[in-house]
This record gives structure tokens, C-alpha cells and sequence, in this order.
């Protein structure tokens, strides 16, 4: 009949069990859709989605372009008191306590077993690699000379470190470790462009540094040395300097002033000085504290500023 309204119902789509709910979703032939899209609409969305990362990725770049124009790639853009670091330098330590235990600052041993004292051997020899001299011209060798107080290493060159003039402190001597002397290496923390103030005035030499220093420095007056980054270790209390015994500082007490200020020239050796224990008490905790003398180094023990602490107990 004309004009007769022919009623339409809605008819659910069949069910499906999973797997096959899932060929379906794969694939549908009826629809032409794959994983729910027609071939069109992952076109469109994989065209989308190549065009946003590209934009993404371009503009990062060009961030970092402009951000590695800023920089110089040999120094630091903020230096000294401008830095973080600051322009004090710390004091360091070698060998290090093994990482189970990084937080503590103990040296201790058992002479008569090597394996016992092997770990603090290693770890001076892991540290000394980069002084040693390479077999094939390694490590910047090359770049390398020797310096003396009035003659500083030229331009792009770096002062050597002379491992003949440590004496006991050396690898074929086991660091003194196998004879209850051992050798503590301290190195000063680098800071670029920083150059200490050296002590230069040996009648205003500040009362809190040792007697036995001053009277080191006065001595090395008329050797043209004062040039130099001092260097004391003491006991912290009474009972600690008694159990230390005697020490001595190879191969000078002191950081030669020709080796600053750090430039980041490639194959810098930062000065090193042994602190050689020649009969530290046996079975004794021996508290140390060590420190750095500068008119512009500035010691603080709490936060460790210009000097370092360590304990050392030989058994």
C-alpha cells in the first residue's frame, strides 16, 4: 500500500565466542577493517603521527642547538665562586674503602694476610694507572713534561708526575701495606681556573698551622719552593698523634705550585703526596685528619672544607 510507513527493527549483531570476537577484530571482510580501522583511517593516523614527531624532534634539535652554542666545551660555564663547587678546594684520599661501604673513611687491615690487605693494594693500583707510563703512547703521554718551580709546563703540555721519586710508596713495594707502614695517597679536588695563594710571607704564617710546617716552610725559603700547596696530617685527639708515630711526605709536603691552575688540558695529572706511616700503633683506631695550606684554601672540619679525615687501623 501506498504511503504505508514500513516499521524497521533493530537487530543486535550475532554473538561471537572470543576467538572468534578476535578473528573478527583482526580482520573483518565485511568492513574491510584491520585491528578495528579501515585502511584509510591508518593512513591518516599514521600520516598524523610521522608529521607530530618530526615537528617534535625538529624542535628539539634546534633547542639544543642553541643550548650547545652557549657552551664551551673545554671549560665550565660557571666557575669558581660562580659555580656550585665554589672556588675552596676539598682534600681526598686514596685508596678508598670498598663501595659495600662507601660512607666510611677506615683503613683497615690484617699485615700478615695478603689477601686481606690485597683489596687496599688494588685499589692504589687502579689509581695510579693513569701516572704510570703507557707501553704504546697511551693515555696522552705525549703531552707530558717535566716541570720544575720555575719552569711551568708550556702551553697545551702538562707537568709529569714522576713515580721514581715515591720511595716506599710504590706497587713493586705493596704501598708499605705488607709491612704495617702504609702509604695513604691525598690528591686536591680540581677546580677550573682556581690558583692558590701560596704562602709566600714565612714571618706571617698563620698560628693554627703545625710548628713542625712552619718551620718546613722556613726551610724551603732559600730553596725557591714556597710555591707550593702545603700539606699536614696529625692525630685529632692526644691519644691519636701518640698512636701515629712518625710520617713522612714523599715525595714533598706539598702540591708544587706548577701544576695550577687546571685548564682541562687533555692528560692533566693532578700532584699527588704520600703520607708514609712508619709505625702506626698495631690493633688501634687512629683518627686522621689532613689539610691543605693556601692563603685561599679555608678549613672546616665540619663540612670537610681544605681538609679530609680518615681512620687507619693496621692489625
Amino acid at each position: 500500500m501506498e504511503g504505508k510507513k514500513v516499521e524497521q527493527f533493530y537487530m543486535p549483531p550475532p554473538k561471537l565466542g572470543k576467538w572468534e570476537g578476535f578473528r573478527v577484530f583482526l580482520w573483518n571482510s565485511e568492513t574491510g577493517q584491520f585491528l578495528g580501522r579501515t585502511g584509510a583511517s591508518w593512513a591518516k593516523i599514521l600520516l598524523f603521527y610521522v608529521i607530530f614527531y618530526a615537528v617534535l624532534s625538529g624542535f628539539f634539535g634546534a633547542m639544543l642547538a642553541v643550548f650547545y652554542q652557549t657552551l664551551d666545551p673545554n671549560a665550565p660555564k660557571w666557575q669558581l665562586d660562580n659555580s656550585l663547587i665554589g672556588s675552596n678546594p676539598g682534600l681526598g684520599f686514596r685508596p678508598m674503602p670498598p663501595e659495600s661501604n662507601v660512607e666510611s673513611t677506615l683503613i683497615w687491615y690484617k699485615a700478615s694476610d695478603e689477601g686481606n690487605y690485597l683489596h687496599w693494594t688494588r685499589e692504589l693500583d687502579r689509581f695510579l694507572e693513569e701516572y704510570e707510563k703507557p707501553a704504546s703512547g697511551t693515555n696522552n703521554f705525549e703531552q707530558r713534561v717535566h716541570c720544575e718551580y720555575k719552569k711551568p709546563a708550556p702551553p697545551g703540555k702538562v707537568c709529569d708526575v714522576d713515580m721514581s721519586e715515591w720511595g716506599q710508596c710504590t706497587k713493586a713495594r705493596k704501598y708499605g701495606f705488607h709491612k704495617s707502614a702504609p702509604c695513604i695517597f691525598l690528591k686536591l679536588n680540581k677546580i677550573f681556573g682556581w690558583m692558590p695563594q701560596f704562602y709566600n710571607d714565612t714571618k706571617n704564617l698563620p698560628s693554627t698551622m703545625p710548628a713542625d710546617l712552619q718551620e718546613h716552610i722556613k726551610q724551603e725559603e732559600g730553596n725557591g719552593r714556597l710555591d707550593t700547596v702545603w700539606v699536614s696530617c696529625e692525630g685529632e685527639n692526644p691519644a691519636d698523634v701518640e698512636n701515629m708515630g712518625a710520617i713522612q711526605y714523599i715525595p714533598r709536603r706539598g702540591f708544587p705550585g706548577f701544576y695550577f691552575p687546571f685548564r682541562n688540558t687533555p692528560g692533566y695529572l693532578s700532584p699527588l703526596v704520600a703520607v708514609f706511616f712508619e709505625k702506626p700503633k698495631y690493633g688501634v683506631l687512629i683518627n686522621i685528619e689532613c689539610k691543605a695550606w693556601a692563603h685561599n684554601i679555608i678549613h672546616d672540619r665540619f663540612e670537610r672544607r681544605g681538609s679530609v679525615h680518615f681512620e687507619l687501623m693496621v692489625d
